[in-house]
């Protein structure tokens, strides 16, 4: 799982590529530094979703095959509150770049703003409604602090979207 979608070290791919490895690349606006000075996208969908498609090309031409990619949007990282809720609210269209979506929106500080919770060893069950909403929207992993809360709810979100126990 890489951070910088295999921008910061490029040898990463290579490596990758060699041990036939699959990778995460993830969407961060800027650096860890400054990701989250003032983040702003006129379309905040559109402009990871494309950033994502370039990064997946680019990996691809590094030996790595669209097998062994997976995408994730980088929720909270170099971006608003606002544009996590709409980041999840709309990731089935990330569906489209025919790779599994990953979501990491495990204790994040917009999901403690939302629920009105300073501590984020608190937020397990705001996590939980935003890993419910991101799985209806076709998140194909997670990635969380609480296990088996999270096993729970995705049996249960599995089993609506199955409509069958």
């Amino acid at each position: 799982n890489d951070i910088s979608a295999l921008r910061f070290d490029s040898r990463m791919a290579d490596v990758a590529s060699a041990c036939e490895a699959p990778v995460v690349l993830m969407h961060m606006k800027g650096s860890p530094k400054d990701m989250q000075v003032d983040p702003y996208y006129e379309d905040v969908v559109g402009e990871v979703k494309g950033f994502l498609e370039k990064r997946m090309a680019w990996a691809n031409s590094k030996g790595i095959p669209k097998k062994k990619i997976l995408i994730d949007p980088g929720i909270g990282f170099g971006k608003s509150f606002q544009d996590n809720l709409v980041l999840i609210n709309r990731l089935e269209e990330f569906i489209e770049l025919g790779v599994p979506v990953m979501v990491g929106v495990s204790r994040k500080a917009f999901l403690g703003a939302i629920a009105g919770i300073e501590e984020a060893g608190e937020r397990d069950v705001a996590t939980l409604g935003a890993i419910a909403a991101s799985a209806m929207r076709g998140a194909n992993l997670v990635r969380v602090h609480n296990v088996a809360l999270t096993r729970q709810v995705l049996q249960v979100v599995d089993a609506i979207r199955r409509e069958s126990l």
